[in-house]
Formats: structure tokens, C-alpha cells, sequence
């Protein structure tokens, strides 16, 4: 026991070499596996929303998500394993940004069991409650540090320089991509994303009261329209702060981003999630136009309102044309846009308040 220990403490002795970066290939890898284990918990998504009976912890979708869980977990190891061979130990062996990953992987297995202690006790929640287990909550925060890491990790990377090719980004989107599904999921209830076109119509043809629409009416619409504008734009507004993105990136972000809202209807709203995909198309167009960027304030400003409002434009047009008609109160469909619009141009301003001097920024970026 005593050689054991001994063993243990000079494996975590920092033994002081500097930190190394992985490849590219290695990000993308570890990205590939962080879809297994994003999809597997898209799928057990889709049945507590569509499966009226879930007894048991023990269920194929439990399997998928948890063997992705295995795979980006075994990655990660590797990783570290790989810089021990050489002599390395402690921080010195973890590969710059997959320390928080690595740390994630003890702090998920522990809310696994208790997840599984919780559903043993409790049940299987199928209802909002689902949204607030403390298991669950657990698990989507270090389910986040887990699947981000090919983002952190190519955040300061020195080989990518401030305009990469989207090749050599899509890890990052991949990862960051994922990690803004989990939020959607966590936030369903003011998810606008899950509404179908004529709940949509519904609810903003009438003033007071429910809406007439299953999913609630006009109030509870444009909470969610806002609720989801944030979660949609802030990846994008962070990632402008750090590269000036290439085209097709946030048509990624967009395809990445429907699916947990998909799975969670059974794609019966696939209009409304097609709708989401091109505004992915049109923020990157915007995104050619504008050339938003750190040194780039007032264009930076631009692109976060434009785009919100492009976006919710498109998705009252599309529910509009599914329904066969315009909602019934004009105030409602012509000024849900704005406000989202002028949510995003609040948030342009609050990431990037001054412009940045390029030399600065790019300091900032290597010192972070």
C-alpha cells in the first residue's frame, strides 16, 4: 500500500515541463467522440419527452449516453497517459485545455450513481422536474467541461492563428456547438426552438389569456423567442471576440444546435428547425458582409442585432407560411423581431464594450 501510494504522489508531482498542445487530428477525435456522447444524451432526451412509460435507470438510451460518456472519458486519459510515458507527471502531463476535461470525468461518474440512487429512490422524472434534479444538474455542468474541450483546447493553440480555416475549427464548433444544446435542453421550458408553426401563429393572434395554442400563448412565445436568442447568439459573440470566423461557421453552430430540440420533439416541428439552419446561413453571410471582429466594434455591434433580427424574422415568415396565415395581432409578429434584435445589439455591447487594438488582443489571447 505504502509503494502504491508512493506511486500516486509522484504520479500528480508536477514535474514542470511545460504544458504541450494536441493535434488537430487529436481535437477532432476527441470532438467525433463528444457528438457519441452528445447524440446519446439527445436520445435519452427524446424518451423521457415521447415515451409515456420510463421505470427503470437501465434503458438502451442510459447505454448510449453513458458508453459516449466511456469513449471521450478513455480519450482524454489517453491523452494524459500518452505524456506520462514520456516522463512527465502531474499538471505537466495534461495536455493544455483538457485539464478541466480531465477533472470533469470523477465529478460525472459520481453524479451517475447518483442519478442512479436518485431514480431507485424517486422515479424517472418525465415532467419540468426533470429540468432541476440536482443529479441532472450535476451532470450537465461537468457534461459541459467534458464536451467543450476541444474548444479550450484550440483557443490558444499556436498554430491557428486569428483566422482559421473551418477545417481547422470545427472541433472547437463541434464542441462549443454541443455545449449550447445542453443549455437549450436545461432551458425547454423557454425553448422557441421547440414550437411547432401553427402553436406559433396561435399564440400571437391573441392578446390575454392562453393564446389558444397547446404550448401557451403570447407571453410564454416571447419569453421563449428571448430566452433562446441568448442561448443561440452568445457562443457567436464569444467566438468573434477570440477569431474572425470563417464562412459556414455558424451554419454549423445552427445544425449542431437543432438537434436536442429535435430529438425532443420527435422532429415534428422540422419546418421551424430548418428555418433555424438557414438563419445559420444568413448570420454567415452577415458574418462576410460585416466582418465583425474584437478591433471591429460598431461592425461587431451590427452583426449581433442584424442577426437576431434575421433570424426571429425568418421564423415568424416560415410559421406564417406552414400555418397558411399571419398571426391575428400585428404588434405581436412585427415587434417580436425588433425586441430580439435589440436583445442581441444589448449583447454586442455588454461582450464588447471598447474595441481592442489588434497587437492587444492578440497578447490578451496568448496570455489567457
Amino acid at each position: 500500500m505504502a509503494a502504491v501510494d508512493a506511486g500516486v504522489r509522484r504520479l500528480l508531482a508536477d514535474s514542470g515541463e511545460a504544458r504541450t498542445w494536441v493535434s488537430p487530428r487529436t481535437d477532432l477525435v476527441m470532438a467525433l467522440l463528444g457528438v457519441w456522447f452528445g447524440v446519446g444524451l439527445m436520445i435519452d432526451a427524446w424518451a423521457h419527452s415521447n415515451l409515456a412509460q420510463l421505470e427503470t435507470f437501465f434503458t438502451p438510451w442510459h447505454a448510449a449516453f453513458y458508453s459516449g460518456f466511456a469513449a471521450v472519458s478513455a480519450w482524454i486519459i489517453w491523452q494524459v497517459y500518452r505524456n506520462v510515458r514520456t516522463g512527465r507527471s502531474g499538471l505537466a502531463a495534461v495536455p493544455n485545455g483538457y485539464l478541466a476535461g480531465l477533472l470533469a470525468i470523477p465529478g460525472f461518474a459520481a453524479f451517475g450513481f447518483a442519478d442512479l440512487m436518485w431514480h431507485t429512490l424517486l422515479g424517472i422524472e418525465q415532467t419540468i422536474n426533470i429540468l432541476f434534479s440536482p443529479s441532472h444538474l450535476g451532470l450537465i455542468v461537468t457534461m459541459m467541461l467534458i464536451i467543450t474541450t476541444p474548444l479550450r483546447s484550440a483557443w490558444n493553440a499556436p498554430d491557428i492563428g486569428a483566422r482559421p480555416r473551418l477545417s481547422r475549427l470545427l472541433p472547437a464548433l463541434i464542441g462549443l456547438g454541443f455545449g449550447a444544446t445542453l443549455v437549450s435542453l436545461f432551458v425547454s421550458y423557454g425553448n422557441a426552438m421547440q414550437w411547432g408553426s401553427e402553436s406559433i401563429v396561435r399564440a400571437f393572434s391573441v392578446v390575454g389569456g392562453d393564446g389558444g395554442g397547446a404550448d401557451g400563448g403570447a407571453g410564454h412565445l416571447a419569453a421563449s423567442m428571448i430566452i433562446t436568442n441568448v442561448v443561440l447568439l452568445a457562443p457567436v459573440l464569444l467566438l468573434l471576440r477570440r477569431w474572425h470566423l470563417p464562412f459556414g461557421s455558424l451554419t454549423v453552430l445552427s445544425v449542431v444546435g437543432v438537434l436536442m430540440p429535435g430529438a425532443q420533439t420527435a422532429f415534428r416541428n422540422l419546418p421551424i428547425l430548418l428555418t433555424f439552419v438557414a438563419a445559420g446561413l444568413v448570420g454567415d453571410l452577415l458574418n462576410q458582409w460585416l466582418r465583425p471582429s474584437r478591433e471591429r466594434r460598431a461592425a461587431y455591434w451590427a452583426f449581433a442585432g442584424l442577426s437576431a433580427f434575421a433570424t426571429w424574422s425568418l421564423y415568424i415568415t416560415v410559421a406564417s407560411l406552414m400555418a397558411g396565415r399571419l398571426p391575428a395581432v400585428p404588434e405581436l409578429w412585427t415587434g417580436a423581431p425588433v425586441v430580439a434584435g435589440l436583445i442581441g445589439l444589448a449583447l454586442g455591447v455588454l461582450l464588447l464594450p471598447n474595441a481592442t487594438p489588434t497587437e492587444a488582443g492578440e497578447s490578451g489571447a496568448r496570455r489567457a
